[in-house]
């Protein structure tokens, strides 16, 4: 099997390449927690070129060998192939994965996230409540959405003809 001369994979990309379910990757990734690089939240689960070889020989163990996740576990420390803790992607080989628009959309949340902690660390510069407002979506083509400034939510009115006494 020859794999792309790239750093970086996506799950779906390593699947192809050993001709495994997604499930099955996930399986192995819990019995291996050194295979993969950590991901982020929300945020798509991304191989380097040693952990698809790794993947490659895990599947040969596992189908051709006939070795059990653990007997591979055993057979890959003999050889040296379980891999030091998972180095950091860096922003440029995410870069390469993802279009422009989607960068530009995750700077976004960013700088929102920023914002919330800001207000939640008490180092924002209002205390204002925000709420979305898709004008700017209307504006663009764009699924972007802007925060807005609202006024403070009026308390619930006390329904009429009702009060309660106590004799």
């Amino acid at each position: 099997m020859e794999i792309p001369n790239r750093s970086v994979f996506r799950a779906a990309e390593v699947c192809e390449l050993a001709g495994v379910q997604p499930y099955v990757l996930r399986s192995w990734e819990s019995e291996f927690p050194d295979l993969g690089v950590a991901k982020s939240a929300g945020g798509p689960r991304m191989y380097r070129r040693a952990d698809v070889e790794r993947v490659l020989r895990i599947k040969q163990l596992i189908l051709a060998e006939g070795l059990t996740l653990a007997g591979a576990r055993r057979k890959l420390m003999d050889e040296g192939l379980v891999a030091a803790p998972a180095e950091a992607v860096s922003d440029t080989e995410v870069a390469s994965l993802i279009g422009a628009e989607a960068r530009e959309s995750l700077r976004d949340v960013r700088r929102g996230l920023q914002w919330i902690l800001g207000v939640l660390s008490g180092q924002a510069t209002t205390t204002q409540e925000f709420a979305l407002s898709p004008s700017e979506a209307r504006a663009s083509s764009s699924r972007r959405v802007t925060l807005a400034p609202t006024k403070p939510a009026k308390p619930p009115a006390k329904p009429a003809g009702k009060t309660s006494r106590k004799k």
